[in-house]
């Protein structure tokens, strides 16, 4: 990987949309680059076992338009991970991402995910193999620790062994991770937030390009991290519930780029890849189901997300029912400006 490349991924980390299991697939990728083209996406959480053991390399695939985007991966054995990771450089990935944040009951009992916080010595390994195996920029996305962890204590060796195997970018959940007693959801509300020990990890690790991530609700809050020092900001259900809200403004005000197309005019731009996905066999609500929010806190917004239920509800439901959804939304908007102008 080129040097130019690693300054490129660097400088797209300034914002990103959080890896998120079950929501950020390709299709999701896909629609989020439409409202802005410089955030840096990341894939679910792919495991090493599924794409080494269980042959699963379609778990790979991305458009190309979906560039930059990394894959996150998930795992325990460092020649798992080593495979995986040359696995993933070898289909175009040009970051691959060590998770070592998840909470959840399944992630632990791979002996992966947050849990890895609490051996620190294995994580070296993994990551020593990880940059052995391929020429993509292998970065972390970790918590501020785990259970009865203290994490003024060991966060910074934590990051200090991180550092030190050369690894230069790390995403940083702002919270514990509970792995006893709290659910996957309750571990992303419950623990409270402690940003001032991610701004002060930043100011003990300068050369480390440090992202925040967790609790991050909209492009407001996400600016006011990056005024504090911060390297980056990483949204995440905020973005996919809102991503017209949240993504609209980061190309203008974060990379001094355009501004996106308007949330109609992305409904429409969508319809061709529709059409496609369509025509390739797939349900119309694979893609949809990404795009409930493109309307929030815009006239039309309930009906657009009523609308697309009741399409979600079709077995059959094809591009008519779509095209007919869009123009009442069209109406709509129409209607709203009118209204404003008189």
């Amino acid at each position: 990987m080129s040097g130019s490349d690693r300054k490129k991924l660097r400088e797209s980390a300034r914002f990103s949309v959080a890896p998120m299991m079950a929501w950020t697939d390709t299709h999701c990728r896909y629609f989020h680059r439409l409202i802005s083209k410089k955030s840096l996406l990341y894939t679910e959480m792919v495991t090493a076992p599924a794409l080494v053991l269980g042959g699963a390399i379609h778990l790979l695939d991305f458009n190309i338009e979906e560039y930059p985007v990394a894959l996150q991966l998930g795992g325990s054995d460092p020649a798992q991970l080593a495979e995986a990771a040359a696995l993933g450089a070898e289909r175009g990935y040009t970051e691959i991402n060590f998770n070592l944040g998840c909470p959840s009951d399944r992630v632990q009992s791979g002996s992966f995910g947050a849990v890895l916080m609490k051996q620190p010595d294995l994580v070296r390994q993994c990551l020593d193999k990880m940059q052995s195996a391929c020429d993509a920029e292998i970065t972390v996305k970790c918590r501020i620790g785990v259970d009865d962890q203290i994490p003024e204590k060991i966060l910074p060796s934590f990051l200090e062994m991180i550092e030190n195997t050369g690894i230069k970018r790390v995403a940083i959940h702002a919270r514990k991770a509970l792995l006893q007693g709290l659910s996957p959801k309750e571990n992303r509300d419950v623990p409270p937030l402690d940003y001032l020990l991610v701004r002060e990890m930043k100011r003990a690790f300068p050369g480390l390009h440090i992202t925040v991530n967790g609790g991050v609700k909209n492009f407001t809050e996400a600016k006011k991290h990056l005024s504090d020092g911060l390297d980056g900001v990483m949204i995440g259900r905020a973005a996919y519930h809102t991503p017209y809200a949240v993504l609209a403004s980061v190309d203008s005000e974060i990379f001094d780029d355009e501004c996106p197309p308007s949330a109609l005019e992305i409904g429409a731009i969508m319809i061709h890849y529709l059409e496609k996905h369509l025509k390739d066999g797939g349900r119309l609500h694979q893609v949809t189901r990404h795009m409930f929010g493109l309307f929030a806190g815009q006239p039309g917004a309930r009906h657009w997300r009523r609308g697309l239920s009741d399409i979600s509800s079709l077995r059959d439901a094809g591009m008519a029912d779509y095209f007919a959804l869009l123009e009442e939304i069209t109406s709509i908007t129409r209607f709203q400006t009118e209204l404003e102008t008189v």
